[in-house]
């Protein structure tokens, strides 16, 4: 956009413009131009055009006239707080007028949990200068987290992987992929197609996993195509399909305004998923007779926000659901109509049913039998009863079997197909439901066909104008991973997921790693743990920088589009597989693969669907575009989704009924004993994702939970001092970390959390402790459940560093973190965001490294350990202590929102503000 011309403009002076309805700042310094948001994000108004222009510290700032912060002009970073930013305009020179370009506003979704938030990302200069939530989408109406709320925060170029490299070296596309297409040719000429695996992810597109589900299926030859989506939500999938025969959650997130009981189970809703709990925050305001029962064996800001939390024993969630349910049939609390009309199999339940008495349960389940019973009268009393459940039921060796078990109480009671009822799995990823739908998984065929059906694959076959989809079952991610430690599978290509870090007892799965032949490893962050095992790495394309769709907990389908270009020569994936399919095996996939966008991808997705349970014949990118994001089944000549499953009392069954399942109790695969007499869970922190390769770069999230720590109840102290360092051992590995102490705990139970991994602490991260044990049906691993032992932990050194934080600062120190058996990196926000690393060792430390480490933070390290205080709010910084001496003073949540603001952005913080203000 012309603006004026240049000499208008006074040098080193500023005039304001309006550009694309957004006030902007143009500064004409020394024969350039340079354009920000004329807006102070301090004071609120529009001023910074009257700011001096100067050099602070080699960096050309603009100086508000109100507050006097300092921003730059090339990057709208504010000096005194490295966590503000200011927009950036592109502006130029043109014939001697000054030109803007508009600032880019583009509807897009969240790449981080399953809710599937509308996110409006802005952009300027091919960067990304802010996000908001999309008040139209009908997930989150305008709401986003606190992760979500720092996506453009997460974009820093120097942490990316920019260009294809072969054994180390930089290498173009055409040799990078000539060479994987080489290797994979002579493994499988000498091994069979059986010899390579796809290790893929539930945070790629649909139409990314689409391509790799066909590469690897129909042009290759093999079932060996897994997901990270095995680890979070198969347990769910098999549960649906064992019980009401397909894998389709029944609910929509309405149903929370029209149930007037929430069961919670597995799941701190709070934590995982904030959005959501802000909409069963909201309904529980509306309607006073909402109650809420969580099921946890930690007392979370989710479980102290219910009327009744069931802390039971980790691993017991089948004996109580038995038990509810015996309860029920004894005092005549079930729907037989609907028992009798809508299911099978009820009868066999009745020999488990008289087994589980609450009394029994509530012996194995370690809780007390009038909270059994109080929680069965719930269910039963209610109108409208909806489970919300997520990795707590998933993650274990009896994870379907817990899925099942509550899936017949909304059976038996008929508490499913009606508005605010019914079994709700809550997705752990953005795309893991997109993943099963084009069946991403080596059990799965797109379409949510199954593999083990000769007529799926022969449907499959002729859809892809192939010969035969393989019949022999691939190997899911625990089984893949063995086979390649054991030979069997000598090249694995890996996109999007991280499995040094988030693997159970990832030693072994590192030393899987090593010894293949051939990995690659397809990766938008260079610092991923896995991209230390790769022989050749592939730049992806990442959030906000490619097209597509992904599905969220409701199954509904949202668009993801691209506001700004990848950087260096970074490709979106289905791009990349698509053009390897080409390279392997030219002569056949030409005909395979002829897509030149997302939406040819789609497309073909979409007529794989005709006539199945998720039919979405009827949808398109237009259509997506004109009336925003839709829920599925969408068949042609259908003018919206279905909301909610099975109103109609048919299920996707062969009989047409649903089917109970008599779920018998099996405990942990690993109980505690005496050498390991801790029961060690694992779970999420509230602004962490995953394993932090993108969350990890932003110093914001690391204020809510600064390090890595192990929670115990008070009374399984053992002595070890709040904070002090402990060594935390299971069967598999060892840790050295910090304890605290924390009221959530049960006795005998220990608390770390997922996302620990090599980058961030001293040992390979918290898988080391974890075991590869799986669940029968869906042989998904149990995360969840370990023994370990807790030691004290002898500190001979200790010293913490402290420095500026970059991404290479960030990269030289995390290699160090190997050579010392207590390492603890974070970041800190503040004038400038700092990188923190604190260290210890029980022998002296290597002099070599300790130099090396003074030479990269520039100082030598402090001889006392550093902590920083934990922020209850992230987006103002405020912290617990704060928080805790405004409610002695009398301060409500009102108050403490207006006073200290936290609690007014994002709104993540909430749930906590009202335990403290309750406590």
């Amino acid at each position: 956009m012309r603006i004026c011309e240049l000499e208008r403009i006074l040098p080193d002076a500023g005039v304001c413009a309006l550009v694309g309805g957004e006030q902007v700042a143009i500064f004409r310094v020394e024969g350039s131009v340079y354009a920000v948001g004329n807006r102070d994000p301090f004071s609120g108004a529009n001023v910074l055009s009257r700011g001096i222009v100067g050099d602070v510290k080699g960096e050309l700032v603009v100086a508000s006239p109100v507050y006097k912060q300092h921003f730059s002009l090339r990057t709208g970073r504010c000096l005194e707080d490295a966590s503000v930013r200011i927009p950036v305009y592109a502006a130029r020179v043109e014939e001697g007028f000054v030109v803007v370009e508009p600032a880019k506003h583009v509807a897009t979704t969240c790449c981080f949990c399953g809710v599937g938030c509308g996110v409006i990302a802005s952009s300027s200069n091919n960067t990304i200068t802010a996000v908001k939530g999309d008040p139209s989408h009908p997930a989150n109406f305008g709401r986003l987290c606190t992760k979500g709320a720092a996506l453009h925060l997460s974009t820093e170029p120097g942490a990316r992987l920019l260009y294809p490299e072969v054994n180390g070296l930089r290498a173009s596309w055409e040799e990078a992929l000539g060479f994987i297409a080489n290797r994979f040719g002579e493994i499988i000429a000498a091994h069979g197609p059986d010899a390579v695996a796809f290790y893929i992810s539930g945070q790629l597109l649909t139409e990314d996993y689409y391509v790799f589900n066909k590469l690897a299926k129909g042009l290759i030859g093999t079932n060996n195509v897994d997901t990270n989506s095995r680890l979070c939500m198969s347990s769910a999938v098999a549960g649906y399909k064992m019980s009401l025969g397909a894998d389709a959650p029944p609910c929509a997130y309405e149903d929370i305004d029209a149930a007037d009981l929430i069961l919670i189970a597995g799941s701190n809703t709070a934590f995982a998923h904030p959005v959501l709990w802000r909409r069963i925050e909201d309904a529980r305001a509306k309607n006073p007779h909402l109650k809420v029962v969580v099921v946890d064996p930690r007392a979370t800001v989710t479980a102290r926000a219910a009327e009744l939390h069931l802390a039971l024993k980790p691993g017991t969630d089948v004996a109580l659901f038995n038990a509810m349910l015996h309860l029920l049939e004894k005092e005549k609390g079930l729907d037989d109509d609907f028992i009798r009309t809508h299911t099978d199999g009820f009868a066999s339940l009745h020999s488990v049913l008289d087994h589980w008495t609450p009394e029994r349960a509530a012996e194995v389940c370690e809780l007390p039998v009038e909270d059994i019973v109080h929680a069965a009268r719930l269910f039963g009393g209610a109108k409208a009863a909806l489970s919300l459940y997520c990795q707590g039921l998933n993650q274990s060796t009896s994870g379907t079997y817990k899925n099942a078990a509550l899936i017949n109480l909304h059976l038996a009671t008929g508490q499913i197909g009606k508005p605010g009822a019914g079994p709700f799995s809550l997705t752990g990823q953005p795309n893991a439901m997109g993943g099963r739908e084009v069946g991403g998984m080596a059990n799965l065929l797109s379409g949510h066909r199954d593999l083990s059906s000769k007529k799926d694959r022969d449907e499959i076959a002729t859809l892809w104008g192939v010969r035969s989809v393989p019949e022999r079952p691939g190997k899911t991610a625990v089984e893949m991973f063995d086979a390649v430690g054991r030979g069997e599978i000598k090249a694995v290509w890996i996109a999007c997921t991280n499995p040094a870090q988030s693997m159970p007892d990832v030693s072994a799965v590192r030393k899987a790693l090593e010894r293949a032949e051939l990995v690659v490893v397809q990766e938008a962050f260079r610092d991923a743990e896995t991209c230390d095992y790769a022989d050749v790495l592939l730049p992806a394309a990442s959030w906000g920088e490619k097209e597509g769709t992904v599905t969220n907990s409701e199954r509904r389908i949202s668009r993801v589009r691209a506001a700004v270009s990848p950087p260096g020569e970074a490709r979106p994936d289905w791009e990349i597989a698509a053009a390897f399919a080409r390279k392997v095996f030219p002569a056949k996939a030409g005909n395979l693969f002829p897509y030149r966008t997302p939406e040819d991808i789609f497309n073909e997705h979409r007529e794989t669907t005709r006539g199945r349970d998720l039919d979405i014949t009827g949808l398109s990118y237009a259509l997506l575009e004109r009336d925003g994001p839709q829920q599925w089944p969408y068949p042609s000549g259908a003018n919206v989704g279905r909301t909610r499953l099975y109103a109609d009392g048919v299920f996707p069954t062969p009989s047409g009924r649903a089917r109970f399942v008599a779920t018998e109790y099996t405990p942990p695969a690993e109980a505690p004993d005496a050498e390991y007499p801790i029961r060690l869970t694992t779970g999420r922190l509230r602004d962490q994702w995953h394993s932090m390769t993108r969350t990890g770069l932003v110093a914001r999230l690391f204020s809510h939970s600064p390090e890595p720590e192990v929670l115990l109840h008070k009374d399984s102290l053992q002595g070890f001092a709040d904070g002090s360092l402990v060594r935390i051992s299971s069967r598999r590995g060892s840790l050295v970390m910090k304890v605290r102490s924390s009221d959530e705990m049960r006795p005998g139970d220990a608390f770390v959390a997922m996302h620990w991994g090599s980058r961030f602490m001293g040992g390979v991260g918290t898988n080391a402790l974890t075991l590869p044990a799986i669940d029968p049906y869906s042989k998904q691993p149990e995360l969840k459940h370990a023994a370990v032992r807790i030691e004290p932990f002898a500190v001979r050194w200790r010293g913490t560093f402290t420095a500026t934080a970059t991404s290479e600062r960030q990269r030289f120190a995390a290699a160090c973190l190997p050579r010392f058996e207590y390492a603890a990196l974070s970041l800190v926000e503040g004038s400038e965001m700092l990188i923190r690393l604190d260290l210890a060792t029980s022998t002296d430390p290597d002099p070599g490294v300790l130099a090396h480490l003074e030479d990269l933070f520039g100082s030598p390290p402090e001889a006392s350990s550093s902590t920083s205080e934990r922020a209850v709010c992230a987006c103002f910084k405020v912290p617990e202590s704060q928080v805790r001496f405004a409610v002695a003073a009398g301060a409500t949540l009102a108050k403490l929102q207006q006073e200290l603001k936290c609690g007014t952005n994002c709104g993540s913080c909430v749930p906590e503000l009202r335990r403290l203000v309750a406590t």
